[in-house]
């Protein structure tokens, strides 16, 4: 077995070292899309399946061909130790991986769409952050044209508008679970009770990604992506209790502990008008209803994103969220399925209805 190097290093020195003398055209070459390198997080348990130096080459449309040629002339058997030819699950074929297309091509491949030609609201919406991911994260070895990076650029992260919504949603969310820990407990429903405090850190953590303006990936990487985020180790104390603990009332006063930081935190972001950062009772909200749960009020902070967003549809329209808040991000749905292009027509004509 070669010495374990990051992919994302090994793709640069294979760029650098062997590819880039064979391509006499203008192009771009990098390494994006899927994979746990190109997120930064492979580890020598990463190579056991469809590893080994591999890269993007984007060039003109009359180019591709020629280039194809020319690369495949020049690779070597090994680099670095590793085979340069090896299975992909793409094609069920042993291949070398510098794939050379065009830029429309591939971004369209990833995206469904091309960003340069502008990106409508609903298109932020149903775009999978994993997607988003795999086109701004990874490296850029050279780009002669500059339009790579200038996607790149323009899907660093999503307009205020959106985001605004985007986290108006989470905290919608947040607030509806909340009580529900509180409810389970006193229903003795303690298997019940262990979910909620669950999704209650995940949706936690959710609204940690949005306020550091961080993409999260899918969920093989997702802790190991917040672990990285400023606020992760204030919150991950708390975090421990609510997912550890046996007693429904350390369970409860813990979330509360996370939405209060959390609440403090939007206001220094200085988004919205000040939210007050209210613990009380439950409000039910029917008939003057109030239960003993003790909970943020989170409609707070909901109403203030609202009150920011400057489109008026988006402002009026319904907090269910992106749709990374909506269901979950596998694989399957991301990359294999033509949910989010079917979402993006659901999010217009709600819109614009």
């Amino acid at each position: 077995m070669p010495t374990f190097i990051s992919g994302l290093d090994l793709a640069r020195k294979f760029y650098t070292e062997v590819v880039e003398s064979a391509i006499d055209v203008p192009h771009a070459a990098c390494l994006l899309g899927e994979g746990s390198e190109v997120l930064g997080y492979d580890q020598p348990r990463s190579t056991d399946h469809a590893w080994g130096p591999r890269l993007q080459i984007f060039v003109d449309a009359a180019e591709v061909s020629s280039v194809e040629q020319a690369i495949d002339r020049t690779l070597p058997p090994t680099f670095m130790g590793w085979p340069v030819r090896f299975y992909s699950w793409q094609s069920k074929s042993v291949r070398h991986h510098v794939d050379v297309s065009t830029l429309d091509d591939w971004v369209r491949s990833q995206l469904g769409f091309d960003p340069r030609a502008g990106m409508s609201t609903e298109s932020w919406l149903a775009v999978p952050q994993q997607n988003l991911l795999q086109v701004t994260s990874g490296a850029v070895f050279r780009d002669d044209s500059g339009q790579l990076t200038a996607i790149r650029k323009r899907l660093a992260w999503y307009p205020s508008d959106v985001w605004l919504w985007m986290m108006a949603s989470q905290w919608h969310l947040i607030g509806n679970s909340a009580p529900l820990i509180g409810r389970t407990a006193e229903a003795s429903d303690l298997l019940g009770s262990a979910l909620i405090a669950s999704r209650m850190v995940r949706l936690a953590m959710e609204l940690g990604f949005l306020q550091e303006r961080r993409y999260w990936p899918y969920p093989k990487w997702f802790g190991t992506a917040f672990a990285r985020l400023g606020i992760a180790s204030t919150l991950a104390p708390l975090f421990d209790e609510i997912l550890t603990t046996s007693d429904h009332r350390t369970r409860a006063d813990a979330v509360v502990g996370v939405t209060q930081i959390l609440g403090e935190r939007h206001n220094c972001l200085g988004l919205t008008a000040p939210a007050e950062v209210i613990i009380g009772d439950f409000q039910v909200g029917i008939n003057g209803a109030v239960r003993p749960y003790r909970v943020l009020d989170a409609g707070k902070f909901v109403e203030a994103c609202k009150a920011s967003i400057q489109d008026d549809r988006l402002r009026e329209f319904v907090t269910v969220g992106s749709i990374d808040q909506l269901t979950h991000g596998d694989d399957a749905l991301i990359n294999f399925t033509t949910w989010p292009h079917e979402l993006a027509s659901v999010y217009r004509r709600l819109l614009f209805s």
